[in-house]
């Protein structure tokens, strides 16, 4: 019915004189969300179908989507809105589960770990119970599988496995027969997220050689070392996929190079923005926000983002990590720097990404 209201002319007519906006579901999903949360359209709902208990601080959410919701890839990323106190937050995590489950049964899951003084991810382990509603956003994320029957080699660290048990569960059900290792990293046994998925994975799925190190269960902790690499055979012919804290990142890029593997070989996904090294002593500088009539003075520690909303504006945002593209609006003028990066925009009109743009110098933004 809805979306037979949303083309006719005359309601957008309507919705635009009563509530300056052209979408019906901006004045019907109020009453919607009340007869049935399952219902709105101003967002993909999906109802919580049972909660799992991972770890001590890392629970499964198995999610059913709306059926318009479009999928995903093995290895993307969703936004999961929720309301807090009133107020909608977004947060991304990965799908730990694979596309062949949504095709089969229409569900999804995702594992999230608590974050300490985290809001959303902590809210979520408390209060998101089995048969309530929340948001879903489009998948998106360029972390996609191998392909050709290519080796592959793993290295997570922590809850950086949720991509990866995604994509292993993918392989092994295409019936993937290239050589696969797995080097999972975490701090003791009882912090192995995914555990059962794995340990089945490596009894039916011949190719996958699968090699888990508790880091802190002995007296010298075993962090990744060129001594894990030796043990991965044909390592030079290997597709490296890493996914987890930074500095384990940072040392299995620093490892692989060592072994002159080139840069295209190797594909990351992260939850936190990396920050590149940036000349903090040209950054900063005063931010104009045109369309609010708002003006700010940047110290140059902060996005756009984090300096819109301190100056209590409400842009658009989704990942807040470069990924999504969903904070992307015009800069009219000035230059600003990408923190993944480091490098500089030109002085003229572009889009840029809020998330992860600082100003350097004067800068005005179409928000």
């Amino acid at each position: 019915m809805l979306s037979l209201l949303e083309q006719n002319p005359s309601l957008r007519w309507l919705g635009k004189q009563l509530f300056n906006r052209e979408d019906p579901a901006a004045f019907f999903d109020p009453l919607l969300e009340k007869l049935n949360p399952m219902w709105v359209r101003q967002y993909v709902p999906a109802r919580v179908r049972s909660v799992t208990d991972e770890t001590v601080d890392t629970k499964t959410f198995l999610l059913e989507p709306a059926s318009r919701w479009a999928g995903f890839e093995a290895g993307q990323h969703v936004n999961i809105g929720v309301d807090i106190d009133g107020i909608r937050r977004n947060r991304t995590f990965s799908l730990s589960s694979s596309p062949r489950q949504w095709h089969s049964d229409g569900t999804v899951t995702l594992t999230i770990k608590r974050l300490p003084g985290g809001l959303v991810t902590n809210w979520i382990h408390d209060n998101l119970q089995v048969g309530d509603v929340v948001g879903v956003g489009d998948a998106f994320g360029d972390f996609r599988v191998p392909e050709d029957q290519e080796p592959a080699l793993y290295i997570a660290g922590g809850s950086g496995i949720t991509p990866v048990l995604s994509q292993l569960e993918t392989l092994a059900a295409s019936e993937y027969s290239a050589p696969v290792t797995l080097l999972y990293f975490v701090r003791t046994q009882a912090d192995i997220i995914g555990a059962r998925k794995l340990y089945d994975l490596r009894q039916s799925w011949l190719a996958l050689t699968l090699e888990i190190v508790a880091t802190n269960e002995s007296a010298t902790p075993q962090f990744l070392s060129s001594t894990h690499l030796d043990g991965v055979a044909g390592i030079d012919e290997r597709r490296c996929y890493l996914c987890g804290p930074q500095g384990l990142m940072d040392l299995a890029q620093e490892l692989l190079g060592q072994r002159n593997i080139r840069k295209d070989r190797i594909h990351s996904t992260f939850f936190s923005v990396p920050k590149a090294a940036l000349a903090s002593d040209d950054l900063g500088g005063e931010v104009t926000f045109s369309r609010s009539n708002t003006g700010v003075t940047s110290e140059g520690d902060a996005p756009l983002l984090e300096i819109a909303e301190a100056a209590n504006l409400s842009p658009r945002y989704g990942c807040r990590m470069g990924i999504c593209h969903q904070c992307s609006c015009k800069k009219a003028s000035g230059t600003v720097v990408n923190r993944l990066t480091g490098q500089a925009s030109g002085p003229g009109e572009e889009t840029i990404q809020l998330c992860i743009s600082v100003p350097q110098g004067p800068v005005t933004i179409e928000l």
